[in-house]
């Protein structure tokens, strides 16, 4: 039988946070209300491996249910009511996004408190008082809840993909794990900065050249519409034996024909577009994908130094905590979210498993350079823990040279797309409005 965790709320205005085995959510909520208690939230988590932990600061359900009243809920929430300015506040918090920079101040927040020795469920109460954004308080409202009830603070974190990275959950995991959350929550705060800062960078070159790409293309569709036709009328009329540039004709033929079956071409694209995506559903067409993250010209090696690097800074700190190197291993695989590197990781774990070197999997991958594997080779026959290290330093400064390659080149990617839209721009549009600008029809008209 499935198990749901709730929340509910009882006639002292307290809120109780418990698991119940029901068939599905909706009994579980006529049962919440059967005994007087109004559900909060009813989610299904699955069959509790966990034995029953008593809460420390929640008296025993069955307490609550014989004195649960919900007259008496209502009478307390209508003696708490709101004032007009906090009511506004409190709507405006509700439909606020949760941005990056919201998970950063948490994160940093819970780092200091959990290095200031707080305990989780004390840092995390400090931090439900001190967050302003309504929708990330309620996460970690139940976030507190399922440590309270004995669970992994990375556990509810999963319930919530769509505002916790999967390397992030997967980080704070690992220092679960290990014993090192403070350590996590360090390089947790760092990988979201340095994400944050990376996007801001290729935002900053990539948005305006849209900008102007989407512009160009816009102005010359309509150009092509509006201002050739026109033209074309003006020759007609004074009857000039000018033609058009052959490539003018040509482009407003295509357009022409573009609007007039403009279904066929959505159609087709729409066709293309929803078979990659299906592809890419496929564990073949997600393993290619992911295959294609690592090869890809400009961001491909960036990407496999990312990955390769939390893998190992999150081996390295399995390794300092007295986790043997196999051990290691299998919970810092959990940092990767690509396939072809997990791959990788799995079949270092099977030469673990026969007595093969775990470093030859990434050998034959040839992905990266082979500086990281030659000093791992060192490392083993020295201290793993203190290689890894300084690999880690190295990759560091490996990967900011290639960010700073990347911001480099990008703009002349983006200026060479730009620029021959702009060429062929002049070629169709204005070197006709320059032919008219300039008169020389004219003299065709009158046989000159």
């Amino acid at each position: 039988m499935p198990q749901y965790r709730y929340r509910a709320l009882t006639s002292a205005g307290t809120i109780v946070t418990s698991r119940m085995d029901e068939v599905n959510e909706q009994i579980v909520k006529n049962k919440l209300k059967r005994n007087d208690l109004i559900p909060i939230y009813v989610r299904k988590i699955g069959k509790s491996r966990r034995k029953k932990v008593t809460k420390r600061n929640v008296s025993e359900l069955n307490e609550y249910l014989k004195n649960a009243n919900t007259a008496n809920i209502v009478k307390n929430r209508e003696e708490n009511k709101l004032s007009f300015i906090q009511k506004i506040k409190r709507s405006i918090n509700k439909v606020e996004k949760i941005t990056t920079r919201d998970i950063i101040i948490f994160t940093q927040n819970f780092y200091l408190l959990k290095k200031a020795n707080f305990n989780n469920i004390h840092a995390l109460s400090t931090i439900i008082e001190n967050t302003e954004n309504f929708e990330l308080q309620e996460i970690i409202r139940d976030i507190l809840a399922g440590v309270e009830s004995g669970e992994n603070i990375y556990t509810t974190m999963e319930y919530y993909s769509d505002v916790f990275p999967y390397l992030y959950v997967n980080m704070i995991k690992v220092g679960e794990q290990s014993g090192s959350l403070t350590k996590s929550l360090e390089q947790a705060v760092k990988y979201l900065e340095d994400s944050d800062a990376l996007n801001k960078k290729i935002k900053s070159i990539l948005l305006p050249n849209i900008a102007m790409f989407v512009g160009l293309i816009i102005m010359l569709f309509v150009g092509t519409l509006v201002a050739i036709p026109a033209i074309q009328n003006v020759f007609d009329a004074i009857g000039s034996k000018d033609q058009l540039p052959a490539i003018t004709i040509w482009f407003s033929g295509v357009v022409d024909n573009l609007v007039a079956y403009w279904y066929i071409p959505l159609t087709i694209i729409a066709a293309i577009v929803g078979l990659i995506l299906w592809y890419i559903n496929t564990p073949k067409g997600r393993y290619d994908f992911n295959y294609f993250k690592y090869t890809m010209p400009i961001f491909g090696k960036l990407i496999y130094a990312l990955d390769f690097s939390r893998f190992i800074r999150a081996m390295a700190l399995n390794l300092e905590n007295g986790m043997r190197i196999q051990d290691a291993i299998e919970v810092s695989k959990s940092v990767c979210k690509n396939l072809v590197m997990r791959s990788i990781i799995e079949a270092s774990i099977n030469n673990l498993l026969i007595g093969r070197s775990w470093l030859e999997p990434f050998e034959k991958a040839h992905f990266g350079t082979t500086m990281p594997t030659e000093m791992l080779k060192i490392g083993m026959q020295t201290d793993l823990t203190e290689m890894m290290q300084k690999l880690l330093i190295y990759m560091e400064t490996d990967i900011d040279n290639n960010l700073k390659r990347i911001i480099k080149v990008l703009p002349e990617v983006t200026y060479a797309f730009v620029g021959a839209l702009l060429i062929f721009f002049v070629l169709v549009v204005l070197v006709p409005c320059i032919q008219v600008y300039m008169g020389g029809f004219m003299f065709s008209a009158y046989g000159f």
